[in-house]
């Protein structure tokens, strides 16, 4: 089913237990987060029980607290989400398709998430799994209903360094998310798919080119989320179009 403007306005909208306002679109089969905005302002919103494929697609809510996404098959997360819902403080993704570390360096955008779940997702399994998160999400106090304890955060800094120098093995997660955008960039003159701001960018092979040497030379984390962020909004960076390199 649709989350269309009819479902969201005949869903239940209620003071939950913390006196927050919260929508419940639970079970209902909803294959994509759309149409939100008819929603009107929320504290929290559970989507427990649906069949999402990617966490996004969100107006800007600055109310947002909590979000509740058990039980759906979400296998990717909006890279700007933070933007969207800056104020995020629990998350609830138990029992998903999350199958990467990288796949969650989104949720470094979220400054104010305090509370993270994400067991029973295949992520959740990968050497390291705890420490990667704490790593990339320092506010984190709770992870999968266990308090963070700072031995284990020094214990995470000891195996991924520091943002602006992460270790051999940090660059190794790193080169995970780089490959997927080496796939995106290798894809960029495929037939269009709507709503794919990507498949917009047209490449000469030489612009092809410079963009996948781009993303294996990145040297930093930093680097390779901005590549990302700008392929994802349907822009090249700077240097890899024609005319860049004429000017030069």
């Amino acid at each position: 089913m649709r989350l269309n403007a009819d479902l969201i306005n005949h869903s239940l909208s209620y003071l939950n237990p913390l006196k927050e306002r919260e929508l419940d679109l639970r079970g209902h089969r909803i294959p994509a987060i759309e149409n939100l905005g008819v929603a009107g302002p929320q504290d929290a919103i559970d989507f427990t029980d649906n069949d999402i494929l990617t966490l996004g697609n969100f107006p800007l809510s600055p109310r947002i607290r909590t979000l509740l996404l058990a039980r759906n098959r979400i296998v990717s997360i909006q890279p700007a989400l933070a933007n969207a819902i800056p104020n995020l403080t629990n998350l609830q993704l138990a029992s998903n398709n999350l199958s990467e570390l990288a796949d969650l360096d989104p949720l470094k955008g979220f400054k104010k998430l305090t509370h993270l779940v994400l067991m029973d997702n295949p992520v959740a399994k990968k050497e390291n799994y705890r420490y990667w998160v704490l790593w990339r999400c320092p506010s984190v106090r709770f992870l999968d209903f266990q308090k963070v304890k700072q031995a284990e955060r020094e214990h995470a800094t000891e195996i991924f360094g520091t943002e602006a120098e992460p270790t051999e093995l940090a660059l190794k997660i790193i080169g995970t998310k780089a490959s997927s955008l080496d796939k995106a960039a290798k894809s960029a003159n495929a037939p269009s798919t709507a709503g794919s701001k990507l498949s917009r960018i047209k490449l000469t092979d030489e612009e092809r080119q410079r963009l996948q040497e781009r993303i294996k030379n990145a040297k930093s984390l930093d680097e390779i989320l901005r590549l990302e962020k700008e392929l994802n909004e349907g822009r090249l960076p700077a240097g890899i179009h024609a005319s860049d390199m004429m000017e030069e």
